[in-house]
């Protein structure tokens, strides 16, 4: 979300006269898009914006602007904390920094935070049509000319105990399907080959828009259908609303990329009733064994929260044994990190200590770790199709690329001639490791096909 959220903030300035500059000390604009999902993610921000102190004093003209989550969060704070900041705004009016600025130039300081995204502002308001939020993506400044993030809802009418996004990104608003539809033609007429929709809760989208049928399914049939889009993926679902329809499109779309990002959080049915999860542990293994059923070669990742206060040691067992169960293909694990006002900041009394929690995390990493490798040594001597990414950052004479499981692939080229990024490519798999693949080129495919054909291999 906040890497989308960049891109459409740097599109607005660049349509607003800007460039983009490495060179931070000869910046006439400097913009802190923030987070605020983790405490580690503020004192980051903080202290670099801390350490621009003394080049702001030292250049008069120079205009430093915060904006996203903790700016959404924290508003005048960030200027309490920080005087040398001349702007601060929210997630709600975030393409409005070029205006922002330039309104902070004639009349110093401003700081601009709304409550909700105001109608049919050209940020995301939805208006009668939801027009604005169109063509704020549509203008982003993409990191890669090949794939490109679709948003179809903000906000989030969840209430976990442990998260701040309802309070920074407010209530579930989702944009006009056939818009988003439009929208990911126009990606594609501009040679975006994949696709990957944004929500804080996909499977939830349509919901505010008809209570009559799962939109989200009828979404990615109808994105995947798009002429020149060749992989979509969707990011995140919540377990408690992983309905069959939504299953039953990714069997059957063949572009609906076989890789199902579940968070999972805890293995624990108390610690998930704490978090206010709304499933058990069991219903979360169900409707995963209902995907991997349906879905040829599923490759399923999740997010799991180390330290939830009050969080026994048979709690934390339980985690164990449910993330082996799982066997992950790769996790993201955290440390709980109290967010204030939340449920979870306010137990205070139940925070575990900080080398019990250290060690239960490497723990859950070794037992993720293991199915993480296993997983990737399964896949040795199949073959696979690679979306192109280009000359690995390590070594440049390796090629770098993703398969529709999103497994970042190292590959070798025989006769070494460049791979055009963005292209697609079939490469073996003949080595693996505990976050990647080794393969070999076998050829640059010119027909789609994410779906996996396995090699039959000795033994």
């Amino acid at each position: 979300m906040n890497d989308h959220d960049s891109e459409r903030l740097a599109g607005a300035l660049q349509a607003d006269g800007l460039v983009a500059t490495a060179d931070i000390e000869s910046a006439d604009v400097v913009v802190f898009n923030t987070c605020c999902i983790r405490e580690n993610a503020d004192n980051k921000f903080y202290g670099h914006l801390g350490n621009l102190k003394a080049l702001r004093e030292s250049r008069p003209g120079m205009q430093i602007a915060v904006g996203g989550c903790l700016a959404q969060m924290d508003g005048e704070r960030v200027r309490e904390r920080a005087s040398h900041v001349d702007v601060v705004f929210g997630t709600h009016n975030l393409t409005r920094a070029p205006a922002l600025l330039r309104q902070a130039a004639r009349t110093g300081p401003v700081v601009e935070i709304l409550d909700g995204p105001p109608a049919g502002d050209g940020d995301g308001g939805p208006g009668p049509s939801g027009s604005g939020q169109q063509v704020a993506a549509l203008n982003a400044v993409r990191d890669l000319p090949y794939a490109a993030w679709v948003t179809i809802q903000m906000g989030c009418d969840n209430s976990c105990a442990f998260c701040i996004v309802p309070s920074v990104r407010g209530g579930e608003v989702s944009r006009p399907f056939d818009q988003l539809v439009d929208e990911v033609r126009t990606l594609a007429g501009r040679g975006v080959t994949e696709v990957s929709l944004l929500g804080q809760n996909v499977n939830s989208y349509g919901r505010d828009l008809t209570r009559r049928r799962p939109l989200f399914a009828e979404l990615l049939r109808a994105v995947g259908a798009v002429d020149g889009i060749r992989r979509v993926r969707y990011t995140s679902p919540h377990p408690k609303d992983l309905r069959p329809e939504t299953i039953a499109a990714m069997a059957d779309t063949d572009e609906v990329c076989n890789h199902l990002h579940l968070p999972l959080q805890s293995g624990s049915d108390a610690v998930l009733a704490a978090m206010r999860r709304g499933y058990t542990a069991q219903r979360y293994l169900d409707r995963l064994a209902s995907a991997r059923a349906a879905v040829p070669d599923l490759a399923v990742t999740t997010d799991i929260i180390v330290g939830f206060p009050g969080e026994t040691e048979d709690d934390f067992d339980a985690t164990l044994e449910v993330a082996a169960e799982a066997a992950y293909d790769s996790a993201y694990t955290f440390i709980f990190s109290p967010r204030p006002g939340t449920r979870a900041a306010a137990m205070t009394d139940r925070f575990l200590p900080a080398d019990v929690v250290a060690e239960r995390f490497e723990r859950l990493r070794t037992v993720v770790e293991r199915s993480a490798l296993i997983r990737h040594r399964e896949r040795i001597g199949s073959v696979e199709e690679v979306l192109v990414e280009g000359p690995s950052k390590r070594n440049p004479a390796v090629t770098t690329g993703r398969t529709g499981q999103n497994k970042l692939v190292h590959f070798d080229v025989d006769d070494g001639r460049p791979l055009r990024e963005g292209s697609y490519a079939t490469v073996e798999v003949v080595d693996a490791a505990r976050h990647h693949l080794r393969g070999v080129l076998r050829e640059v495919t010119a027909r789609p096909s994410h779906r996996i054909r396995l090699a039959v291999a000795a033994g």
